[in-house]
């Protein structure tokens, strides 16, 4: 996939669901994986063209597994992109496995991470953070709900969060992740493997792996699915008809 088809995606959520304003300073979560990185080279081009103007910084919040290496990232950002960049130190790994053991560190793990995320955005004065979600997390997301919690709810597309007075949009909310992993793969992005030993072992995972197996057997399920969260009446998930001003 040509990174043009990406900006037809992102550009088609930016507009639809007004995430993006005139002088927005955007950080972008780069965890070093498939989807940031897609993110990161979207925004960028979508800046050079977009009728509001705004700026880009990247921020990776390195969990302390000691074997993260991002400088891959950060020539990426400083020599190809030209988007300052930012690498946020924590000891998240040691106090989820060494010192609380942890047996399921994944829900801790991330509100630890996005509250170092959030802070070190804050610190560089940005007013927005862009997470790199695309649809088949939206869709899975509303099934590890519907699974575990036995309620009908994804997170939306834009999410004000009022104690940080942040804002979290979410670009890449109409991207497969199958045409992710096209454009990685046919622009030779330099991923970054996630060190976590809990990579790949979740519920998410189960969820992934359940989700593709639905949409084998019934094709087109998971678009059913994705159009159901959009016509659901959730709480910023605004009916598809009432989008466009």
């Amino acid at each position: 996939m040509r990174l043009q088809q990406v900006l037809s995606y992102v550009r088609k959520a930016v507009d639809d669901y007004h995430m993006i304003e005139e002088g927005d300073k955007i950080a972008v979560g780069i965890s070093g994986g498939k989807d940031s990185l897609t993110l990161l080279y979207a925004l960028h081009a979508l800046r050079r063209f977009y009728p509001k103007h705004f700026d880009i910084h990247a921020v990776t919040v390195d969990l302390g597994f000691g074997n993260l290496d991002l400088s891959r990232i950060e020539a990426i950002c400083s020599q190809e992109l030209q988007i300052p960049y930012t690498i946020v130190k924590t000891d998240i790994a040691n106090i989820i496995f060494e010192q609380r053991k942890e047996t399921n560190p994944c829900s801790l793990c991330a509100k630890m991470r996005k509250g170092a995320l959030n802070e070190a955005i804050k610190k560089e004065g940005c007013n927005k953070v862009a997470y790199a979600h695309h649809k088949d997390d939206v869709v899975e997301t509303m099934l590890m709900s519907l699974i575990y919690e036995g309620r009908f709810h994804t997170f939306s597309p834009v999410t004000y969060l009022d104690r940080m007075d942040l804002t979290v949009v979410r670009p890449l909310m109409y991207m497969n992740e199958a045409d992710v992993i096209g454009f990685v793969n046919k622009n030779q992005v330099p991923v970054v493997k996630s060190p976590c030993p809990a990579d790949g072992y979740t519920k998410r995972e189960y969820v992934k792996q359940l989700l593709k197996k639905l949409n084998q057997e019934n094709p087109g399920v998971k678009e059913r699915m994705f159009t159901a969260i959009q016509d659901g009446n959730m709480t910023g998930w605004p009916p598809p008809d009432t989008l466009r001003r």
